[in-house]
């Protein structure tokens, strides 16, 4: 079995910013044990593996220890692959996922996403959350994710996590999330449950604060920044129930699997 394969750095102005993740376009769904393993071959937070529809694209998104519902940075990257290097000449596609049907469009500044936003609740902080993180949150809700506010930027950089009791929490990971210092929102995404203990850019996590922060700043477009190791920069419209996530891809590399089983 033959499968290629791109490695596309999503949210990235330049190589090696932003989150990588590599994309399979695929002639028919394969075993999902198949799926499991190149995901953990690969050893990047998310691999995306789309299969053509009569009309879109079926689209699913495996970290290197599961499946996943939502993946906003693995999104970019399939549209990215298909709009640079199959030559889909439509102006928008449609991937149909776990979490419904995904838009992708090209925009001035790179692709524009229009995902369902995420209704986040107050939350009373578990105590492997609070001693985990090192830190007592402003604020704390749930969503799919722990969403954790804190006062500063500053706060945010700060963090030193103790992965193995961010690991025992009951949901996907925790989002830490504080106003910015030169763009609205920052935030660290942590998913240790996922073998992802800090996730570069995490579009996903965008659907849970983008809201939060647009209720909270009085205003639907931001910019926001996830200040990992290698940063990336994802603008924000709140719209209704719909976040549209809009952010750059950069190619990365290409080649071809041979899977013998």
């Amino acid at each position: 079995m033959e499968i290629k394969i791109y490695q596309v750095d999503a949210f990235a102005e330049r190589t090696f910013e932003g989150n990588p993740a590599a994309v399979c376009p695929l002639k028919e769904w394969i075993s999902d044990d198949i799926l499991q393993k190149i995901a953990e071959e690969n050893n990047l937070s998310e691999t995306a593996f789309f299969v053509t529809k009569e009309k879109g694209f079926s689209l699913r998104w495996f970290t290197p220890e599961a499946e996943v519902d939502l993946c906003g940075h693995a999104t970019l990257a399939a549209a990215h692959v298909l709009f640079r290097h199959i030559g889909y000449s439509e102006d928008t596609i449609e991937f149909y996922t776990k979490s419904g049907v995904l838009e992708v469009a090209k925009s001035g500044y790179g692709y524009s996403m229009s995902f369902p936003s995420s209704i986040i609740e107050p939350f009373k902080a578990p105590s492997d959350l609070v001693e985990g993180l090192g830190i007592a949150p402003t604020e704390t809700y749930s969503a799919f994710d722990y969403i954790v506010v804190l006062d500063s930027e500053a706060e945010v950089m700060s963090l030193t996590p103790d992965f193995s009791r961010l690991k025992n929490l009951d949901l996907r990971g925790v989002v830490v999330t504080a106003p910015g210092d030169n763009v609205d929102f920052v935030s660290r995404c942590f998913f240790p449950k996922l073998r992802v203990d800090e996730d570069p850019v995490t579009g996903s996590a965008h659907c849970e604060i983008a809201p939060y922060w647009a209720k909270t700043l009085n205003k639907n477009k931001l910019i926001g920044k996830q200040m990992s190791k290698r940063t990336g920069v994802v603008q924000c419209e709140v719209i209704g129930d719909r976040v549209i996530l809009i952010g750059k891809a950069m190619d990365y590399m290409s080649g071809l699997l041979t899977i013998k089983t």
